[in-house]
């Protein structure tokens, strides 16, 4: 076969597999993307979010110890949020975070005790893991966390809130706008975060769960055509 049939066979090969992907990723950019809503933080932004932690009964959650979960079915956690630490679970992966003292997180493989190289890159993908998996857990929680704006933006005729982190977790920067129903509690919300490329993406927070200690979370989400499970939340004092 002579070199220039196979260059452009190669080439054949390299659009039927990328061209279909930009096309649907300039489809979606074009009917998805929005720019962010200016942030105004004012004493009514902080009304709003206390109106939202009341809908969703807060003092629970405060006063919740344990949180379990699994991620999308892959990624699982028992968090204990007195003692500020997790252990997190995936594939034949194990790690012990101690949130307070970094220094006293363990990674296991096979349960097997790991401390190297490897243990360190394990530690930081279970941080990476925790950071964005908790937040879709228990995010509504988090909007007068250290570090955070909040601002109202109308939306279709009524007040959205919008959270702007500047530090903490993984990615700050990161924007979220609420959208409450008529009791204040949040059925969605539209993202500006480092990692993706498009703006403004909805994601639902409608299947609600009163766990055993009262706080309500979420057990699943919805991303444009995408399922976000939460697993079989739990909760104890």
């Amino acid at each position: 076969m002579k070199p220039k049939k196979i260059v452009k066979i190669i080439a054949g090969v390299i659009i039927f597999f990328t061209l279909p992907s930009l096309l649907f990723f300039g489809f979606v950019y074009f009917k998805y993307n929005e720019d962010l809503p200016p942030v105004n933080q004012t004493e009514a932004a902080d009304i709003l979010a206390h109106k939202m932690l009341i809908a969703l009964n807060a003092d629970a959650y405060k006063a919740t110890n344990n949180l379990e979960w699994t991620f999308r079915r892959k990624h699982h956690y028992k968090w204990n949020k007195e003692d500020n630490s997790v252990e997190v679970n995936w594939k034949e992966y194990k790690v012990d975070l101690d949130l307070n003292t970094p220094n006293n997180n363990v990674a296991y493989i096979h349960n097997f005790r790991v401390d190297n190289e490897k243990s360190i890159e394990l530690i930081q993908t279970a941080i990476d893991y925790f950071n964005n998996d908790s937040f879709w857990l228990v995010a509504p929680y988090k909007v007068f966390d250290k570090g955070t704006s909040r601002s109202i933006v109308k939306h279709n005729g009524r007040d959205a809130l919008l959270i702007t982190y500047t530090q903490g977790g993984s990615t700050p920067g990161d924007s979220y706008l609420w959208i409450l129903d008529e009791n204040y509690k949040p059925t969605k919300f539209k993202m500006w975060v480092d990692i993706l490329p498009i703006g403004g993406l909805e994601a639902t927070w409608s299947d609600w769960k009163t766990t055993k200690t009262g706080a309500l979370l979420p057990t699943h989400h919805k991303l444009m055509f995408f399922g976000l499970n939460m697993g079989d939340v739990k909760t104890s004092l």
